[in-house]
């Protein structure tokens, strides 16, 4: 897997997306502490808002910044848009009201919005191989799960020496040293797309993720993703520290076995996708996730619950987590052209975190509600609409190069060759406005 950093703009890129995420990390325990400072007892309703807000700008912000991203030289936009980020953080630590707080997280999360799918649908054209590709997508859900670890302990490291002000210069920084990474490699741009109406460019994502059956089956993936991953990050303090009655080590444990399950999954993906199709292996990921939130249910309801088998289920949560979310990627790069790419990232970050946006307060509220065992169940159960969702949307002979008819078009388009039936790699575009069945 490591072999892929040899090549110099990727590892770049890579370490760029590691500093920022880190940083990102120190911001989290920054805010949680700015809030009591600011709130006090309504520390969880400031934090509250702002996830909320954080969502709010990823769907909403996401589609309108990738209908654009392709204008303007990637390397300036990215640069820019860490600028952007660098300065909104450099503003937290002199913030005196929670409503600064909110426009501050709204500005920042809009930029993150902005910047997060253009650097995804770069990954691709830097390593246009399949399998080199793959292996990216795996050090970045490595990267991702490990700045879940070592955020929080670089954070109670720095603040045994500083104010927890202070951690908002580390996010400064690792957004300033993102910067300069970027900056230090050429990045290839696509070229523009044709030019369209502002709503056109806007939707067009959308539009391709949703004529496309296997991104259609991607999106209820991804809600059977955060269905799970929202019983675990929303109600796993509550289990520990109340249900079991555990201290705060304890609770670290049990978050650490569900990023150590997504991390074990990361590192074997490449070589099963090497042999197996996404299909299957997404599908069983989120099957695992179904199956282990229902037996861990019925154990709390036939025997109450238990630590051991509460870190075994979370280690599994993640293992399928990973196994979901990692090939998400290669489904993406399959399903455009170069130039559709930041549009069609750009939607799968949307509709994806609209799906958080509909888990984190269901979770919430099943568990105040009506405790743990319905919690479980029910998410289960929402888990497992989607995964058959999936079977149902995403068909298992799906192929990237067919045979299709086009009556959309005259027999004279420079499209057809003169012939109306003919084969080549399939995607949603001008000349194919539907996938090939309905054509």
């Amino acid at each position: 897997m490591l072999e892929i950093l040899a090549d110099r703009t990727y590892r770049h890129l890579f370490a760029a997306q590691v500093v920022a995420l880190l940083g990102t990390g120190l911001a989290t325990v920054a805010l949680g502490l700015l809030a009591f400072d600011l709130a006090g007892d309504d520390a969880a309703m400031v934090l509250g808002t702002v996830f909320f807000i954080k969502m709010v700008a990823y769907v909403g912000i996401a589609p309108i910044a990738g209908a654009f991203a392709d204008r303007v030289p990637r390397r300036a936009l990215l640069v820019t848009l860490d600028l952007v980020r660098a300065g909104v953080a450099l503003c937290l630590p002199f913030v005196t009201e929670v409503w600064q707080v909110y426009v501050l997280i709204f500005l920042l999360q809009s930029a993150s919005a902005a910047f997060t799918p253009t650097f995804q649908a770069t990954i691709p054209d830097v390593l246009p191989e399949e399998a080199r590709y793959t292996r990216a997508l795996s050090l970045s859900r490595l990267a991702y799960d490990l700045e879940n670890i070592a955020s929080p302990t670089l954070a109670a490291l720095l603040l045994a020496v500083m104010s927890y002000n202070s951690l908002f210069l580390g996010t400064v920084v690792g957004f300033a040293a993102s910067a300069v990474l970027v900056v230090s490699v050429l990045l290839p741009s696509p070229k523009p797309s044709s030019p369209r109406g502002v709503y056109d460019r806007t939707t067009r994502g959308i539009r391709i993720y949703l004529a496309t059956p296997r991104l259609r089956g991607l999106l209820a993936l991804n809600l059977a993703a955060a269905s799970a991953g929202a019983m675990v990050l929303v109600n796993s303090v509550v289990l520990v520290r109340s249900t079991l009655g555990l201290d705060a080590a304890a609770l670290a444990w049990t978050m650490f076995a569900f990023g150590a399950g997504s991390m074990i999954a990361a590192l074997v993906l490449p070589r099963i996708l090497d042999r197996v199709p996404d299909r299957p292996v997404m599908v069983a990921g989120a099957a695992l996730m179904v199956l282990t939130l229902l037996s861990l249910a019925a154990d709390m309801a036939a025997l109450g619950l238990e630590w051991p088998f509460l870190l075994a289920a979370w280690l599994l949560v993640g293992l399928g987590y990973s196994a979901v979310l990692t090939p998400s990627g290669r489904l993406l790069r399959r399903s455009a052209h170069a130039e559709d790419r930041p549009a069609l990232f750009a939607a799968q970050f949307a509709l994806s975190h609209a799906c958080w946006l509909l888990t984190y307060p269901l979770s919430g509220w099943l568990m105040t509600q009506f405790g743990p065992v319905v919690a479980l169940g029910l998410l289960a159960a929402l888990a497992g609409i989607g995964a058959l969702t999936a079977l149902r949307q995403w068909p298992s002979g799906d192929l990237d190069s067919f045979e299709h008819t086009h009556e959309n078009l005259p027999l004279d388009h420079p499209h057809l060759h003169g012939a109306r039936r003919h084969a080549h790699p399939f995607v949603v575009d001008e000349e194919h406005p539907r996938w090939a069945s309905q054509l």
